[in-house]
Formats: structure tokens, sequence, C-alpha cells
């Protein structure tokens, strides 16, 4: 997602006091991946679109994503904002929750 949606995500979560899981930025192509539970229904159509006109990609389940380094500098091609802690992953249907919450100015507040 765009990093300013992804800011605005990861602050929604935080107000609410749901746990963040491993979040990375890539710096060159303003952007940030937020790591979850594999739990998005694979088939929903209409999710996807609606994530689609935010800017937002989900990448399907077996799908490699790129991770930093666990030292990555600040100039790295790739940095973590949130680096792993054991194996937590916050469930994707939460993160898509916060996404619609930001989308819908009337729903930010709740």
């Amino acid at each position: 997602m765009p990093s300013s949606l992804g800011q605005a995500v990861k602050a929604h979560m935080q107000s609410r006091s749901v746990p963040l899981g491993p979040i990375l930025a890539h710096p060159r192509s303003n952007r940030w991946t937020f790591l979850i539970t594999p739990d998005l229904p694979e088939s929903d159509s209409r999710l996807f679109a609606e994530l689609f006109r935010l800017d937002v990609s989900v990448a399907r389940t077996g799908s490699t994503i790129a991770l930093p380094s666990p030292t990555a500098s600040v100039g790295a091609i790739r940095r973590w904002i949130v680096p792993p802690r054991k194996n937590f992953r916050p469930s994707g249907r939460v993160v898509v929750e916060a996404i619609r919450a930001w989308a819908d100015p009337a729903r930010r507040h709740r």
C-alpha cells in the first residue's frame, strides 16, 4: 500500500490497541507491506477490487515477499517499520478493517 496509507493504518491500529505485526517499507517506491495471517478469502473479487481502488494489493498465499535484512540501513531498498516479533502476524481481516476505517472518514473515530 502507499506509505501514507500505511502510516494511517498503523496509527489506527495502535489507537485501538491492536497488536502490530511486521511492517516493512520500500522507500524507493514509497510503499509499505504489512505481513499478515493469510485469512482473507482467496476468491473475493469485490474485496480485491475495493482494495485495488485504494492502491492496495494483496499477495496471495505462497507469494514471495522480499524482506529487509535485520540490520538494514536508512538508505536500504527495504527497511523495517515494525520488525518481526516471534511468529506473530495480525489477522488480514483486522488490517483490511483498518484500511476501510481510513478510507471512510465517518468510521475513523469510532
